[in-house]
């Protein structure tokens, strides 16, 4: 067990039961982080992904619903799902071909819809459960060269509002997470380029961009039983980015 985990089990973060989780995107770095978060305070987790042992195509919502259809039948309670999916995009607007902002719409936004709409009718006859879904600081503040995955994401934080005030009354907790650009295998294009690094660590007004588990973390407690009044919100972790504007270096 490292430090970061460690520091997290800590916390006491409270959980009346051990809970069973299910992860899209489980294989991704926040993915993979949030997954032993989860495990190390006694949840169970199972997740899909295109490449892992068990694939579902986020995209295709006729896998989704063959995914969640199968994993009602199969546990006794499904009680959380988070929907770990998206992809990185920056072009500006007159650079973006059609084909690429609709593959952008389908990974971002439409993918968060297939997923809310094949989870619900499980979750309802439950009696109730927890989402929660990946925006994006570029839905926060207006970001040059981001307008494709601005408006997805934008989108994907309108749907979950909505959602959380229509299924509020059935016991379905729906919340979202933008974070700034996060140091896993998705961003490696850019966190592997020491000027392209160091150029966005310095847009951070904390000087640092986020490590998956720093994600994972406020994952872990949107999820936990300390989170059970929280729903319809949209929790950003960037450094500071999209809200602190720093002074001018001496």
């Amino acid at each position: 067990m490292d430090c970061a985990q460690q520091r997290y089990l800590n916390m006491n973060i409270s959980n009346s039961s051990s809970k069973t989780v299910i992860i899209g995107g489980i294989t991704g770095g926040i993915g993979t982080a949030l997954s032993g978060l989860l495990q190390s305070r006694g949840d169970t987790v199972t997740g899909y992904s295109r490449s892992g042992s068990i694939r579902c195509d986020a995209t295709n919502h006729e896998d989704l619903d063959t995914y969640f259809k199968d994993c009602f039948a199969n546990h006794e309670k499904i009680d959380a799902y988070v929907h770990s999916i998206g992809s990185i995009y920056l072009k500006a607007a007159h650079l973006t071909p059609a084909t690429d902002w609709l593959e952008v719409q389908n990974q971002n936004l439409n993918s968060a819809f297939y997923a809310l709409r094949a989870v619900l009718p499980g979750m309802i006859k439950q009696g109730g459960g927890r989402l929660l879904f990946f925006s994006s600081v570029a839905a926060q503040s207006g970001l040059a060269n981001h307008e494709a995955i601005a408006a997805a994401k934008g989108g994907l934080e309108a749907m979950v509002r909505s959602a959380a005030a229509s299924y509020a009354p059935r016991g379905i907790r729906i919340n979202a997470i933008a974070p700034s650009l996060t140091d896993t295998p998705l961003s490696s294009a850019i966190t592997s380029n020491p000027q392209a690094r160091a150029f966005t660590e310095k847009m951070h007004p904390l000087g640092s961009i986020n490590t998956a588990h720093e994600v994972a973390s406020m994952a872990a407690w949107l999820l936990s039983d300390d989170a059970s009044q929280v729903t319809g919100q949209v929790f950003v972790v960037d450094g500071g980015l999209s809200s602190i504007i720093p002074k001018p270096k001496a």
